[in-house]
C-alpha cells in the first residue's frame, strides 16, 4: 500500500472522526488506482492483446520472441498489487460512508431530543399549568364531595381540560357528560399544595353529575 493510500486510510478510521473530506480522498485514491490499472492493462493490450494469464512461450516452450516479456510480466505484477490495493481502498470507502451515515442519524436524534425538550421547556404540561378554575359550594353526599373536593379548590385539570385549552365552562360540562360513570383525574391546588383526586361523574339524589359550582378564575 502506498504511503499516500495510508494516509487516506488513517484518516478514514482514526478515532471515530470520519469527515466527508476524508470519503472524498478515498475516492480520489480510488479513482487514481483505477487510472492505474487501466494504464497496465493498455501494455498488455500492446503486446499483441497478451492478458493476465496467456502463456509467454511458444510451443516448443522457448520465451516468446513477438512480445516484450518484461514488460508484461511487470504490467501483470502492477495490475495484481493494485487491485488488491482497490478492494482495501473500497471496504474504507464504504466503513466510512457507513460511520458519517451513522453519525448523521445520531445527529437527528439528539435535535429531535433537543428541540422536543426546549418545546417543552416552552409549553408546560397540565402538571405545570396555573389553575382556570375555583370550586365555590359543595353538596354534602355529591360526588365532588365523594371524591374530596372542598370549597376554595383551584382546579389545574379536569380531565384533558387545562389553562391551555380551557374558554369556558362549556369546556368542562363536555368532559363531564362524556364521562358519566367512570373516574376522572382532577387536580387541584389547595394550601399551596397540588392535591390530585379522582372524581366520577354519576347520578346521585341532587342535580347534575357532579353536586358543586366551578367558576372560572379571571385571566
Amino acid at each position: 500500500m502506498s504511503d499516500e493510500e495510508a494516509g487516506a486510510s488513517g484518516g478514514a478510521e482514526g478515532a471515530g472522526a470520519v469527515t466527508v473530506g476524508d470519503v472524498q480522498a478515498l475516492i480520489r485514491r480510488k479513482e487514481e488506482i483505477e487510472a492505474q490499472i487501466k494504464a497496465n492493462y493498455d501494455v498488455l493490450d500492446s503486446q499483441r492483446g497478451v492478458g493476465m494469464s496467456e502463456p509467454l512461450v511458444d510451443g516448443e516452450g522457448y520465451p516468446r520472441a513477438d512480445v516484450d516479456l518484461y514488460r508484461v510480466r511487470t504490467a501483470r505484477h502492477n495490475i495484481a498489487c493494485l487491485q488488491n490495493d482497490h478492494k482495501a481502498v473500497m471496504r474504507q470507502v464504504e466503513e466510512a460512508l457507513h460511520q458519517l451515515h451513522a453519525r448523521g442519524k445520531e445527529k437527528q436524534a439528539r435535535d429531535l431530543a433537543e428541540a422536543q425538550a426546549e418545546a417543552a421547556s416552552r409549553c408546560p404540561g397540565p402538571s405545570t399549568a396555573p389553575p382556570f378554575a375555583s370550586i365555590s359550594s359543595i353538596s354534602p353526599g355529591s360526588p365532588a364531595s365523594e371524591a374530596g373536593l372542598q370549597v376554595g379548590d383551584q382546579v389545574v385539570e379536569f380531565g384533558s381540560v387545562n389553562a391551555r385549552n380551557f374558554q369556558s365552562l362549556h369546556n368542562v360540562r363536555s368532559v363531564v357528560q362524556r364521562s358519566e360513570g367512570k373516574a376522572l383525574d382532577v387536580t387541584v391546588v389547595r394550601g399551596g399544595e397540588r392535591q390530585q383526586l379522582r372524581l366520577v361523574p354519576k347520578r346521585w339524589a341532587g342535580k347534575g353529575l357532579l353536586g358543586c359550582n366551578i367558576v372560572p378564575l379571571p385571566r
